[in-house]
């Protein structure tokens, strides 16, 4: 069994079924929509409905705030303790920071390409999957300790 941490989008509707396979697979994976029992995942809903009309300033200051604080520390223990780190395109920035943090750790990491434009940069990480089947059999093979 891998600890396995998931780097997508709220918005990706692929990413429950990709956790979901994976937990069949028999892996520990880490889901930021639910981190833990009773707990629904970060959302800047929490801190203030109109978020997206903060200024930078507002920006900076909430980030402090306890509940962004609790769900960063949530979202970084798991990518600190996994074994390896899979992007479920397509996703943004934060999974994109995620990725570059596993890769900048030294753990194994895996695209699963769907929707969205080519980027070059995906080169660094060596595991460019098709589809669910090969994204599977390549966390088997080289997702790091079992």
């Amino acid at each position: 069994m891998k600890k396995i941490y998931v780097a997508s989008s709220w918005r990706n509707s692929h990413q429950p079924a990709v956790v979901q396979a994976l937990r069949a697979d028999g892996h520990d994976v880490y889901d930021f929509r639910n981190p833990a029992p009773g707990d629904c995942g970060f959302k800047w809903e929490e801190i203030d409905p109109g978020w997206e009309l903060w200024t930078p300033v507002e920006f900076r200051m909430y980030l402090e705030d306890p509940i962004a604080v609790k769900g960063f520390l949530n979202d970084m223990r798991a990518l600190q303790d996994c074994d390896c780190c899979v992007l479920v395109l397509p996703c943004g920035r934060s999974a994109h920071l995620e990725l570059g943090y596993a890769i900048g750790a030294g753990k194994p990491t895996f695209i699963l390409l769907a929707e969205g434009e080519p980027e070059l940069m995906y080169k660094m990480s060596p595991y460019l999957c098709a589809d669910m089947d090969e994204l599977k059999r390549m966390v088997r093979l080289y997702g790091g300790a079992s």
